[in-house]
Formats: C-alpha cells, structure tokens, sequence
C-alpha cells in the first residue's frame, strides 16, 4: 500500500520547520507502510564540500575512525556526523569518486545512501515514527523533503529496499505502486551505465530519471518522458537539488492529494498528511490529474 508524503517550501522563513513539518506528516502515514520508512532532507550545501549519507549495520564498528581513513583517499580532510545508523560525511569537492572507490574496497559493510551537495537520506526498517525519532527528524532544516512509509510487496523488508531510493546527485524517488516492465527497464539501463542496489522496481524508477536528466532533461521533463515509457501503477514524488516533482500514471489508482499556499507546496498519499501545515484552511487542495506532471523549481 505505502505512504508518501512531500513538503516543498517557498518561503525561506519556514526552512527552520522543515524537519518538524515532515515529521508530523510521516507519522500520519504509518498505518499505511509500517514495515520501514524513510526520508530525503534537502538542506544547506557546505561550500567545497560534497555530502555523503552512509548507512551502517554495525556503526560503531564501521564508523569508528572512517573520517581520518577517508582523509587520505580524499586528500583533504573529511568531516564525520553520526545519527544513529547513518552518518553525514563531508568530502572535499572533486574527491567524491576517489571516497567511493575507498568504501567499496575497504569498507564494504557500510552503504552509501545519497551523494550530493545538499540531500542526505535516512531510512531503516521499523515503525516509521520511531524511524523519524531514531533520527531525529525534527530537528532537520532545510529547504524541501519527501518521505515514505513501506508495505512491501515485491522485495524483501530490508533497509537498502526502503524508500528514498537516490541514483543520482541529489536526487531522489519515492512511489507508490507497481511497475510492471521494470525487469526489462532494469537490463536497458545497466547497458547505460547505471547500477543497482537491490531489485526493487521502485529503484528502477529512480535510475530511469537519472538516466534522462543525464542526457539533458530538467526533472519536469522527465518526469513527462516517463508516463509514455514506464508500465503500471505508479504515484511519484521526487527531489532534486532545486526541485520537486510529482506525476500519477494514467491510470490514476493510487490516492494521492496535493496542497499549495503562498509559502508551500505539499504532496499527501491521504489529506490527513496536510491537515497541520501552516495555512491550510487557505490552501488549494486537489487531487492531482492522471498522467500530468506537476513540478516546482526555486
């Protein structure tokens, strides 16, 4: 079934909110997807610095001296902040590639969860507000998120199988629903270079708008290249570095409701998601059309 909630904030005053707004719109979806969850927070980019948001099993051991280690590798030093499962590491620009190749050989218990100048992502299984207090969630600032709760299907209940999946530089999917092609979109998108981490047909989704905002699309028009070439029933909320994105397919099965006011824009996969946020009893609120894309950018 799962649950998707997205908060896209205008007004610059409420960044502070953020992680507290997210959190109060998370919590409402558990009943929704109680196996795992997950969220993307889009927040300051340190300048000359690269984020990383790695995941661990075993974080004491595995991240116990790793800044120092990864120093070396990225031939500047890096800089480590633990939550929970999960860490922050920041690595000088241009190292990115050189930190990864390092944990993959070196440290192959720890996982990379997103990459980018500004998204960090955390997700584990467990019920999701006591995911979102594991992390402190609402503590988080930032500028948007989207966040999911997981009733899986399909794949195995596994941190890796939860929701955001990141494929790209600061970018990251959500979704509800089923894909019925991704076995051959999977296949189709390896022999362009992508690669894959689980076999969830929701990553699939996530790599397939990489792949095209690759080759020079913006997210609104991959978003609109994706309802002629992906089959099923699918509700998607993305993340970009400046942007945030949701289509429904043609179909249109999945619930889904959207919300805007002077200083927000907002996705629920239930209203009961909206019903706290700031303004609104004087919001627009819609349900959003089968097959439109709808796509806000700063």
């Amino acid at each position: 079934m799962c649950g998707i909630v997205g908060l896209f904030l205008k007004d610059a005053l409420l960044e502070p909110q953020l992680g507290r707004l997210v959190q109060t719109m998370l919590a409402t979806m558990c009943e929704r997807g109680p196996d795992s969850a997950g969220f993307a927070i889009y927040g300051a980019a340190a300048a000359g610095m690269t984020k990383l948001t790695l995941q661990s099993a075993t974080p004491d051991k595995d991240f116990a001296g790793l800044a120092a280690d990864l120093s070396l590798a990225a031939g500047g030093e890096c800089e480590l902040s633990i939550r929970s499962t999960h860490a922050v590491l920041q690595v000088p620009d241009g190292s990115l590639d050189s930190v990864r190749c390092k944990l993959k050989s070196k440290h192959p218990g720890i996982r990379v969860m997103s990459a980018g100048d500004c998204i960090e992502i955390y997700k584990e299984v467990g019920n999701p507000t006591e995911v979102a207090a594991r992390f402190d969630l609402g503590s988080m600032t930032g500028s948007h998120a989207v966040g999911h709760t997981r009733m899986a299907t399909e794949s195995a209940v596994t941190t890796l199988g939860a929701h955001p999946f990141s494929t790209g530089p600061d970018q990251c999917l959500v979704h509800n629903g089923s894909l019925s092609n991704h076995n051959s979109l999977r296949r189709e998108l390896k022999r362009c270079g992508m690669t894959f981490e689980t076999e969830n047909d929701s990553e699939v989704a996530a790599a397939y708008l990489t792949a095209r905002m690759q080759q020079g699309m913006n997210l609104g028009e991959a978003l609109q290249k994706s309802l002629g070439e992906l089959d099923g029933f699918f509700n998607f909320v993305v993340g970009t570095k400046t942007g945030f994105g949701v289509v429904r397919d043609p179909i249109a099965c999945k619930p889904a409701v959207m919300a805007e006011a002077d200083s927000w824009v907002a996705f629920g996969s239930e209203y009961r998601a909206l019903v706290d946020l700031p303004g609104i009893e004087a919001a627009r609120v819609w349900e959003p059309e089968p097959a439109t894309v709808y796509f806000w950018e700063r």
